[in-house]
This record gives C-alpha cells, sequence and structure tokens, in this order.
C-alpha cells in the first residue's frame, strides 16, 4: 500500500464520519429545535428547502453560544432549545468537516 493510497483511505474514512455527522446532527438536533421553534410558531428558514444549508449556521450557533444581531436563522430560539448533547453533536459535525476538507486540500496540493 502505498502512501496515497493510505492518504486516499484516511480522507475516505474521514468523508464516512462527516456524512455519520451530518445526519446525526440533521436528526437529532437540527429535527428537535426546529420541531420546538415550529411549536412558537417559527417555521424554518423559506432559502433553505432541502439543501440543508442551515445546519452549518444551526452548529455555529450551539458551539458559539453568542446570537448574532443578524442571522440565518433563528439564534435565541435556537440557544434556547439546545442541549448539551446538540453541543458535542455540533462540535462532531464541524471537526470532521473541517479534517475531511483539510485532507482533501491537502491532497491537491501533495498528490497533483
Amino acid at each position: 500500500m502505498s502512501n496515497e493510497d493510505y492518504y486516499i483511505f484516511v480522507n475516505g474514512f474521514f468523508f464516512l464520519l462527516w456524512g455519520i455527522s451530518v445526519l446525526l446532527f440533521g436528526q437529532v438536533t437540527v429535527k428537535y429545535i426546529e420541531g420546538k421553534l415550529l411549536t412558537e410558531g417559527i417555521e424554518q428558514p423559506v432559502w433553505d428547502k432541502g439543501l440543508g444549508a442551515r445546519f452549518i449556521a444551526y452548529a455555529m450557533i450551539i458551539v458559539l453560544k453568542k446570537p448574532k444581531p443578524h442571522s440565518l436563522v433563528d439564534d435565541e430560539g435556537t440557544l434556547r432549545y439546545a442541549r448539551k448533547k446538540d453541543w458535542y453533536l455540533s462540535v462532531f459535525f464541524i471537526v470532521t468537516f473541517l479534517l475531511f476538507m483539510f485532507l482533501s486540500v491537502m491532497s491537491y496540493f501533495v498528490y497533483d
């Protein structure tokens, strides 16, 4: 097994972990928070029907624990309903994405 094969295997592993984190974060955290916000009459953002781009906004709000004055999603509601396990899932989501992207960019420069 060459170094390039090993690198592809590790990057594929992080891609798989990131996919798992997206599924877990979406089904556990986002579904719970949006369900609670819907009981308050606040619907999910209209601009993100089916794309999942709001996931990173939810994750950053939960990890940083600071509402922003102008946000794509309801920051106060997200912070109000975020649980401890949502924080862990947010960190898992962000870290696996950053590791996957870092390894992908590095492979472009190393194995061009």
